[in-house]
């Protein structure tokens, strides 16, 4: 008679292992066709692959022990690399194929300067990353990221069961996020209510986003961080928190085509030397309303978020993982 087999129990460790390894290895993919500028859709991958290193390596910190050139400030710097080589592809992509087509000629013609401007920066920006690439810094992240995963030294806490630690894990991450000041702007307190101030015309949009932009830009990456420390641990949660992690998303995408197009502007404006009223009238407009657009969308998962039920809902999913029981 065969003896059924018992279904392996998961640790923290074994978690931290499989999201340090599937992260690193796809940053590694795509290093090469990166080095020789092949295609921007490696760019995006590889450094989408480093940002989930980093949140790997950052969010099991308390599981793994790592050598020394796996920290924060080394992988987060080869990302920011990346990431400003990638920006630079998304603001050509953005005028090229979201704004050239709706402008008439004459500002057609005008945006030469601005894709002028970009290929420059490019240049500069890609010999940065191929530099980086090279030197010593990521070459020790690449050599000891290689020697720990073929022999990985653990904490003590990575021998708890997944379902032990999770909502621990989690909690207080969903807790930055849902006391960030980002949710607070265009709002006001009455007798210790919060109201979201509705129906602003775009003139008064655009002054709230001059002045608070830095904020709502800090929303964004804690909506980031999260999403992408709550993508880790999919598999462990029901329909609930599949939701709860569509909506951050979401939240992390209207915000970001906000700021986005506000850097767009700022760009533009400083690629002119004046303001783009002057010189491209019809692309400002469409930029205000983008902006205005995006600000709709956000309003309702800002009112949603700011409930008290919306917050208890989202602990309460993250306190109950699915498999298993908790003892």
């Amino acid at each position: 008679m065969k003896l059924a087999t018992q279904p392996t129990v998961k640790t923290l460790g074994d978690y931290a292992y499989q999201a340090i390894e599937k992260h690193f290895k796809k940053t590694l993919k795509w290093e090469k066709s990166v080095k020789k500028d092949e295609d921007p859709e490696a760019l995006h991958q590889m450094r989408v692959g480093m940002r989930r290193l980093r949140t790997s390596v950052t969010s099991f910190g308390l599981a793994v022990d790592v050598p020394k050139p796996v920290n924060d400030k080394n992988i987060g710097k080869i990302a920011r690399r990346l990431g400003s080589l990638r920006d630079l592809d998304v603001l050509k992509e953005s005028l090229e194929n979201n704004y050239k087509p709706n402008l008439p000629c004459k500002e057609q013609e005008s945006l030469q300067t601005a894709f002028n401007a970009i290929a420059k920066q490019r240049e500069d920006v890609l010999s940065s990353v191929q530099k980086t690439l090279k030197d010593e810094s990521y070459k020790s992240l690449k050599d000891a990221l290689d020697k720990w995963l073929e022999k990985p030294n653990y904490q003590p806490l990575a021998s708890f069961t997944i379902q032990q630690v999770l909502p621990d894990l989690l909690l207080p991450e969903v807790s930055n996020f849902l006391l960030h000041p980002g949710w607070l702007v265009g709002t006001q307190f009455v007798e210790s209510e919060v109201i979201i101030q509705k129906n602003w015309k775009p003139e008064k949009i655009e002054k709230q986003l001059t002045t608070e932009g830095e904020i709502i830009h800090s929303l964004r990456k804690e909506a980031k961080r999260i999403r992408y420390q709550m993508e880790l641990f999919t598999d462990l949660y029901g329909e609930s928190y599949a939701a709860y992690l569509t909506e951050v998303k979401n939240i992390q995408e209207i915000l970001g085509t906000m700021q986005d197009s506000a850097v767009l502007t700022d760009w533009l404006t400083d690629v002119f030397k004046s303001e783009i009223q002057t010189e491209l009238p019809t692309l400002a407009t469409l930029l205000t309303e983008n902006r205005y657009q995006s600000w709709q969308k956000w309003q309702p998962l800002q009112e949603r978020y700011l409930k008290a039920e919306t917050k208890h809902s989202f602990h309460l999913t993250i306190l109950h993982p699915l498999s298993g029981v908790i003892r």
